[in-house]
């Protein structure tokens, strides 16, 4: 699987933990083999992880290809922890006009293990 790792953007789905509806989201995102990472500013606070813990299986689309996956937290101060800071830092940084290094520091980071390609958008 090749997920697209250039795109800006992902568009990550999830069940709501209340309506049970699908909820998308566009979001920044980093890849290394077949999880795809993203950081959460809100944190745990945030809608979406909030979602993901009630329900971790997500679906996210990539381009013009979407995905199954199950979402998980990254546990604070592990290996993958500073992997995920790192891949979205360094896609980022550069390209935004802001100050990134506080969002890279303290946002949570969030992994989506890729379980398959389902189809085109």
């Amino acid at each position: 699987m090749n997920i697209e790792a250039k795109e800006s953007f992902c568009y990550l789905t999830t069940t709501g933990r209340i309506t049970g509806r699908p909820h998308a989201i566009e979001i920044w995102f980093g890849v290394e083999g077949n999880i795809l990472y993203m950081l959460s500013g809100g944190g745990e606070k945030s809608d979406w992880v909030r979602n993901i813990k009630r329900e971790p299986a997500v679906r996210v689309r990539v381009g013009e290809q979407t995905y199954e996956g199950r979402a998980r937290v990254v546990a604070p101060g592990s290996a993958e922890d500073g992997l995920a800071r790192r891949l979205l830092m360094a896609k980022y940084s550069a390209a935004y006009s802001g100050d990134l290094s506080n969002w890279g520091q303290t946002a949570l980071p969030v992994a989506v293990d890729i379980l398959g390609a389902v189809g085109g958008v």
